[in-house]
């Protein structure tokens, strides 16, 4: 049985992103396509979520981008995270935004 994997323009940018800091071109297309996992539900709701902090250490965390309580805790002065090869979100545990770099995401739940 032959699989077919289709990638778009921002999924394989940060495929790219994530071989070049792991030195894994395979590791790279598995994460973005976690990423686009996990973007997807972040936009839909509360998402839940295993990645790996600056200092190493794990974190699980429950964040949202959905729209109202985005729209309302944005200040409007900020870079998205793509451009800066991360992922923002909103902590509904802790009440703060939050981001994690790209190849440190775990798992998505």
């Amino acid at each position: 049985m032959t699989q077919i994997l289709v990638i778009n323009g921002k999924t394989a940018r940060r495929a790219n992103v994530i071989a070049h800091r792991t030195g894994s071109a395979a590791m790279g297309v598995v994460k973005a396509q976690m990423i686009d996992l996990l973007k997807a539900k972040l936009q839909s709701g509360v998402a839940h979520f295993i990645y790996m902090k600056k200092d190493g250490s794990i974190r699980e965390a429950w964040g949202t981008c959905a729209g109202n309580l985005m729209r309302a805790t944005q200040n409007g002065r900020g870079v998205s995270g793509d451009a800066v090869n991360t992922v923002k979100y909103w902590d509904t545990m802790a009440g703060g935004y939050r981001s994690l770099r790209y190849e440190n995401l775990v798992q998505v739940f």
